[in-house]
């Protein structure tokens, strides 16, 4: 029986910056069966390659899983901390992108793995990037890229200085999309990271969508001496998708 990987995957930062852990990111996906049922209670194989560039592009990075499914379909595994095949997850050269996780599946939990799907990994762990801007800081680089980071500590509406920066939330609060917001375009995006143990709740008001809810609100939980990462895209006039929750 082949498998398939629900479209409507999770990926979430948690890179521990706080404590000495490995760096990781957090990946969970529901799986499918070629009827579309959920497939519950199973045990699979996983195999997860990172590609730059293209969505056949190099292998940066190989590794494999033997995880169950839940009573959900679900599975959630720590990509960085599964079975190395190739390369190594802390010389991916973030900067150097876009990158694309390929997941592949062996339903019988053995090594005959099938593509089950290619997707853009479309915001890159701050903390993980943090190492490639050490390095153009003390490299020929005259002039960097350095993101603004806006400290987010009480609740209120997005602001122009939030566009295409990071807000770092280090106290539990909540951030309004308005209505009719002119200076985010189509394509712009606010980086989101909740921190030590902050709840950070984007919320939508009557007229905007999030995750093609109207009036909807999405919260990035984080757990004390870690990180939540995720972003948030405007795609159309007043609709915006939210990733990392």
């Amino acid at each position: 029986m082949k498998f398939i990987i629900n479209l409507l995957f999770i990926l979430t930062f948690a890179v521990n910056i706080w404590a000495q852990s490995p760096e990781k990111i957090s990946y969970q996906a529901i799986i499918r069966g070629q009827d579309n049922s959920l497939v519950v209670n199973s045990k699979i194989s996983l195999a997860i390659i990172i590609r730059q560039h293209s969505v056949n592009g190099t292998n940066v990075f190989q590794e494999t899983h033997s995880v169950y499914t839940n009573a959900n379909g679900l599975i959630a595994v720590e990509i960085g901390t599964g079975s190395n095949v190739n390369g190594s997850f802390a010389a991916i050269p973030w900067e150097n992108g876009p990158f694309f996780i390929e997941t592949q599946v062996d339903a019988s939990g053995g090594a005959n793995y099938n593509i089950i799907g290619v997707t853009q990994l479309l915001s890159v762990p701050y903390a993980l990037h943090a190492k490639t801007a050490e390095r153009l800081i003390s490299s020929d680089n005259t002039n960097p890229y350095k993101a603004k980071i806006v400290i987010f500590n009480s609740s209120r509406n997005v602001a122009d200085s939030d566009i295409n920066n990071t807000i770092e939330c280090t106290s539990s609060a909540t951030l309004t999309m308005t209505s009719g917001f002119d200076s985010m375009l189509t394509g712009d995006t606010i980086n989101l990271e909740a921190h030590n143990g902050a709840v950070l709740t984007i919320q939508a008001p009557p007229g905007v969508k999030i995750n093609y809810n109207e009036n909807g609100k999405a919260v990035f939980s984080s757990s004390t001496g870690n990180v939540r990462f995720g972003f948030l895209r405007k795609t159309d006039s007043n609709s915006y998708i939210i990733s990392g929750q």
